[in-house]
């Protein structure tokens, strides 16, 4: 009796879907060294900072310490923010507070201030408690030099062996991107704002 149109499709599936599990298990098998890693979320579409919280939720789930630096950010309320503050205060938490840079058109006060949020976010990378620290917009600060790259970098790659971080932003440099064992790449292909659509609280910010 010959196999039906669906028997068939079933079979190829079934063949298929074992050969893809026996990639992802090798894969898995390989993957044998245990430490923190340094995760680079880039480009020009929207999203770097939502998936860096997503990140830092993930991780309050399993009820490790987190630590977050935001750089640029910090005039006007964000969702994340209030969350953080309000639902969990015991994280390490600090942000430049300037706003952003072509709004401040102030490079001596932007600098100083980016050398401020700085200090504490070394403070952040020496920390052995911290399973996970997000240094939000840092790129910036390299790619307008407010801050001393290989300074940062080695900050970044000195930190305890356990600790894993999350950098965002545009830019920021070749070097970073080497350092980095995760580079994504947000690409901006449409964005409702060029719309003119407003920014909605809750999803834009």
């Amino acid at each position: 009796m010959s196999q039906s149109s669906e028997d068939k499709k079933s079979a190829k599936h079934k063949a298929s879907m074992k050969k893809q599990k026996e990639k992802v298990d090798a894969s898995i098998d390989a993957a044998d060294i245990e430490r923190g890693v340094v995760i680079l979320l880039t480009g020009d579409g929207k999203g770097k900072s939502s998936s860096a919280f997503g990140m830092v939720l993930r991780a309050l789930g399993y009820g490790y310490k987190v630590g977050i630096t935001q750089f640029i950010k910090g005039e006007q309320l964000s969702g994340e923010e209030i969350f953080i503050k309000e639902k969990h205060p015991e994280v390490s938490f600090y942000q430049m507070g300037t706003g952003f840079t072509w709004n401040t058109q102030d490079r001596s006060g932007d600098i100083e201030a980016a050398k401020r949020t700085w200090d504490f976010a070394q403070r952040q990378l020496e920390n052995p408690d911290l399973h996970l620290v997000v240094l939000d917009e840092v790129t910036y600060m390299l790619a307008y030099k407010y801050l001393d790259e290989q300074a940062v970098l080695d900050a970044i790659r000195n930190r305890p062996p356990e600790q894993s971080v999350v950098l965002t932003g545009r830019g920021g440099g070749s070097a970073i991107r080497e350092l980095a064992d995760t580079v994504s790449e947000i690409n901006d292909v449409k964005h409702a704002f060029r719309a003119g659509v407003k920014a909605r609280r809750g999803v834009d910010y």
